[in-house]
């Protein structure tokens, strides 16, 4: 593990956006096998994703940015405010502007500006949307290396990446699924579901090597992107999740998302 400490944390930014790129198309994969997914388990494995969200957005995130700031002596709520506010406020201004299609929606409910894109692509875009923040963050939390080079930090990032990693499974079926369900092919039913984890390594990479181009935004950057995971939380995966009367699976998934998240962030960070 400490050789890893030797190589730039962009690189491994990169390889780390990769897993949770290829974990996506494993879930996308699962329209290989099934043709529907039983709303129970979609509702639980979503709420999961949001539970995964919001504690890597406290754990590996805001609580590192506070840190970093009382340390540096700054006042320490002042970057976690900002950065928080200013992620969520990003999110939304693309929200405005891109088209796309929350899942369980018909296409005249299609947000962002207007387009006569196909469902399809509307739905994929939804998905890529939520992923510009996971990959952020993951850059990141890989570009903290470059200001602190130390076994904690890496095992912090490494830990985010999993439990991204770990949230994108559903997501990708959650596109695949559905689009093989309105007459598309397997294949390309699983090419437009992993396409949309394609931003996760471009934003991870542009994460890291903005942290290493002006450190002194760390804190800042790290709120950022803890802000952008919430929004997306709150504006598409937990009412995704509460689709059907069985939202008990819903919330217990999003119980275990986050005690899993938390897990994995206390015990290697």
């Amino acid at each position: 593990m400490e050789k890893l400490l030797d190589y730039n944390p962009v690189f491994l930014a990169f390889l780390a956006t990769l897993f949770t790129w290829f974990v996506t198309a494993l879930g996308a994969a699962m329209v290989f096998f099934f043709r529907e997914i039983n709303q129970k388990f979609l509702n639980c494995m979503l709420g999961f994703a949001a539970g995964v969200m919001i504690a890597a957005s406290f754990w590996s995130l805001l609580n590192p940015a506070i840190e970093m700031a009382e340390a540096s002596g700054d006042i320490p709520y002042i970057p976690a405010v900002v950065g928080f506010l200013a992620g969520g406020g990003f999110l939304l201004l693309i929200d405005k502007i891109l088209p796309h299609l929350h899942m369980s929606r018909g296409k005249e409910d299609a947000e962002g500006l207007s387009t006569n894109w196909r469902r399809s692509i509307l739905l994929v875009l939804a998905i890529t949307l939520h992923n510009i923040p996971e990959g952020l963050a993951v850059g990141v939390a890989f570009g903290v290396l470059a200001e602190e080079p130390s076994i904690g930090a890496l095992m912090g990032a490494t830990a985010l990446a999993v439990g991204i990693g770990l949230q994108n499974f559903p997501e990708g079926a959650a596109v695949s699924v559905p689009l093989r369900r309105e007459g598309f092919s397997r294949l390309k039913a699983f090419h437009y579901g992993q396409i949309s984890g394609v931003v996760e390594p471009v934003f991870g990479v542009l994460g890291a090597l903005l942290v290493l181009w002006v450190t002194p935004i760390l804190p800042y950057a790290l709120s950022f992107a803890a802000g952008a995971m919430i929004f997306v939380t709150i504006e598409e995966l937990i009412p995704e999740s509460q689709r059907g009367n069985e939202t008990d699976y819903s919330t217990i998934g999003a119980m275990f998302g986050f005690a899993v998240m938390m897990l994995l962030d206390v015990a290697l960070g």
